[in-house]
């Protein structure tokens, strides 16, 4: 069993579950409207030694950044700002003297700087290395919401920034090249807190999320939600410096937004994107009717691509 078919598979198995007014498992967020036309999002993110970072080649500050930066983009996904978090540390015997003090300021610093609350969480012992979690939560207006379900036929795909780093970042870093650029991308990544509230708050932006496991497998889930196809010209895709089109693909952990956007107000949203942020949105495709077609100078690829998974 692959990791979205457990999902898929846990989903089947809660089906009896009361839901309490929440709109649950399927998107970057749970999602549970509060009155006054706003809504509250949860999100949470498991982080394991020797899986999501290796201790040897990672700082405990990097480590702690990272920890939040994966959860933060998940509600920058949903379009609105978080707000809270809930921190649970299982660590093992024999860390270093001042580890948690550093892993606590890369932490912070990130939280600080988006102006999030720590406002719980839990501490235990691990057997078998350090595993993180961090529960997130978000607000914002209810109409801001964006989720997978949204796309349409016609909307042009677009990333919010160039992918590929951070899989060629933890190339270098198996080889044992830690002070690479790419290798830093891949240390920490950096969630877009404001791109995502500012593109939740434009109505033609349809489907949204996070790219974590690669867009080979992240558009997937934008389809099968939206029961839709795609095409997408793989020579289009914007690569980080040093990075190949097939890292930007499949490799996952860039934590950039794929969007989908109603083609006739696509130029303007990118022009006032640009106004704004000072860098482009790049156009990679269109959705269609059905199917997944990857295009190479337009040309359709033979190969069928996916992206990272972890069982």
């Amino acid at each position: 069993m692959g990791e979205f078919e457990l999902i898929a598979a846990i989903k089947q198995l809660c089906t009896t579950l009361p839901t309490n007014d929440f709109e649950g498992i399927g998107d970057d967020c749970a999602v549970l409207e509060i009155g006054g036309g706003e809504s509250l999002v949860f999100t949470s993110d498991a982080l394991c030694e020797g899986v999501h970072f290796l201790r040897a080649a990672t700082s405990a500050h990097e480590i702690g950044h990272k920890t939040l930066a994966v959860n933060l983009s998940d509600v920058a996904a949903m379009g609105v700002r978080p707000i809270a978090v809930l921190l649970s540390l299982s660590l093992p015997e024999g860390l270093p003297e001042g580890w948690i003090e550093a892993f606590m300021d890369g932490f912070t610093a990130l939280a600080r700087q988006h102006n999030v609350a720590l406002v719980g969480g839990d501490t235990t012992r691990s057997e078998h290395g350090i595993i993180l979690n961090v529960t997130a939560i978000g607000r914002g207006p209810s109409k801001h919401l964006k989720r997978r379900r949204d796309a349409r036929v016609g909307d042009i795909i677009l990333v919010s920034d160039r992918l590929g780093g951070s899989a060629a970042g933890l190339k270098a870093i198996l080889s044992e090249r830690y002070d690479t650029l790419a290798a830093h991308i891949h240390r920490t990544p950096q969630p877009e807190v404001e791109v995502g509230a500012w593109l939740g708050a434009r109505e033609e932006v349809h489907a949204m999320m996070d790219i974590s496991d690669g867009i080979a497998s992240d558009l997937r889930h934008i389809l099968t939600a939206s029961q839709v196809g795609a095409e997408v010209e793989l020579t289009a895709i914007p690569l980080d410096e040093g990075a190949t089109i097939d890292e930007a693909t499949t490799g996952g952990e860039d934590y950039k937004l794929l969007l989908t956007v109603e083609a006739e107000r696509c130029t303007t949203l990118q022009q006032d994107f640009e106004a704004q942020f000072h860098r482009p949105l790049y156009p990679i495709g269109r959705i269609t009717h059905d199917g997944l077609i990857w295009r190479r100078n337009n040309i359709a690829e033979t190969r069928d691509l996916h992206g990272f998974c972890h069982f």
